[in-house]
């Protein structure tokens, strides 16, 4: 039987926690797909998705995940995962982009409409907080997936937005095809 499984977990961050879980997974027999891990505020929060070719159940997954010592008091959540396990061809990371400066209400919704324009597909983002020598900035990374014929004046764009809002801008192209 094959199960495939999204596993969340919401807890107060601490160091290991990673490992304790995905230990955990490797000797219950299951296989890491797409995983992700953020640090939110004091917190943490781990997703993947699990395949599992055992008979083991989402009961027994989410019992052993609550059993370990870094997890108490965790929100543990392990859900039937309806979608294909195997990414979308929109989905390999073409560009790695980051912007920096003051925060501004609206920003986050401002720059990833400029995504949806040019049929870019956001893969990954991580927006915070930050200080920088004592004053207060707000850091996007956005990791995307770009039309190879709609790549310059999607740049482009996104340059113009983030000069706009007088916020510091650089992309790197990774290597490989685009789409």
């Amino acid at each position: 039987m094959h199960n495939v499984y999204l596993v969340s977990v919401l807890s107060s961050d601490k160091t290991g926690l990673v490992s304790a879980i995905s230990g955990c997974l490797f000797d219950l027999g299951v296989n890491l797909g797409s995983t992700s891990f953020t640090i939110l505020g004091s917190g943490a929060k781990f997703t993947a998705v699990c395949e599992s070719e055992s008979d083991l159940s989402k009961e027994d997954l989410q019992e052993a995940l609550a059993s370990l010592p870094e997890l108490s008091g965790a929100e543990i959540q392990v859900v039937d995962f309806e979608f294909s396990p195997s990414p979308a061809a929109n989905t390999e990371i073409t560009h790695r982009i980051t912007i920096q400066g003051g925060d501004h209400p609206g920003l986050v919704a401002r720059l990833t409409e400029v995504f949806m324009e040019f049929d870019a597909n956001i893969v990954r983002l991580n927006a915070e907080p930050i200080s920088n020598d004592g004053e207060k900035q707000y850091l996007i990374r956005i990791a995307v997936w770009m039309p190879a014929n709609r790549e310059h004046a999607c740049l482009a764009s996104i340059s113009n937005t983030a000069s706009s809002l007088q916020m510091q801008y650089s992309y790197t192209r990774l290597p490989g095809e685009l789409g």
